[in-house]
């Protein structure tokens, strides 16, 4: 019996959003016969910038049994998915930090031959869905990973609308990702664990 498919679902969140649109990932993977870890990137931000935000506090408190991420998610991972709100049309720093600590593996061709998408969420609805997806994926090209889109593989894509992988506008916290956004997730995952299994196969046989 071949062995499951391994995905790495390593995302930041603030106040929750992106955390969501994760959990949709995780168990779309899941569904899908892939064996998932969820990890969240550690957080930057001052104390006292999170306390004064109570959405921002509350999800650190729900989220504190998460597991932190480590670069050796990413070693055991067959496919990693990942995501993070926009930060000026970029990936937030957190996740951003975390990617900075992948050197030494990546240098080892450790990152390189593994299937690789992302997801985001954006506070006003041209605040950057797709900039934040492509300057992620930019990092995915160097590390010689290949790259997995939704695309418009599914019609429910002509509604959520971003080929570039899952997104959500959560007008700055005030609306939940809907079942648009978390069925544009599970699109993602289940196209990632695809082309990943069938990758790993591949290369295996």
């Amino acid at each position: 019996m071949a062995a499951q498919t391994k995905v790495a679902v390593i995302y930041y969140s603030a106040t929750g959003t992106t955390y969501q649109m994760a959990q949709a990932v995780c168990e779309a993977a899941g569904d899908a016969g892939a064996d998932v870890r969820l990890r969240k990137v550690r957080e930057l931000a001052p104390d006292e910038a999170i306390r004064s935000n109570s959405g921002w506090q509350a999800h650190q408190l729900e989220t504190q049994d998460v597991p932190e991420a480590m670069v050796d998610d990413l070693a055991w991972a067959d496919v990693a998915i990942l995501g993070a709100p926009t930060r000026y049309g970029i990936i937030a720093a957190q996740l951003k930090q975390f990617i900075d600590t992948t050197g030494p593996l990546w240098s080892q061709g450790g990152l390189a031959n593994k299937v690789y998408s992302g997801f985001t969420s954006t506070g006003t609805a041209h605040g950057g869905h797709e900039t934040t997806l492509t300057s992620l994926f930019n990092v995915f090209y160097h590390w010689g990973g290949i790259v997995v889109t939704p695309g418009y593989t599914d019609t429910s894509q002509f509604i959520a609308g971003n080929p570039y992988g899952a997104s959500h506008t959560s007008n700055n916290g005030e609306i939940a990702p809907d079942s648009v956004a978390l069925g544009a997730a599970a699109l993602t995952a289940r196209r990632a664990v695809q082309i990943g299994t069938a990758l790993k196969k591949g290369l295996a046989s």
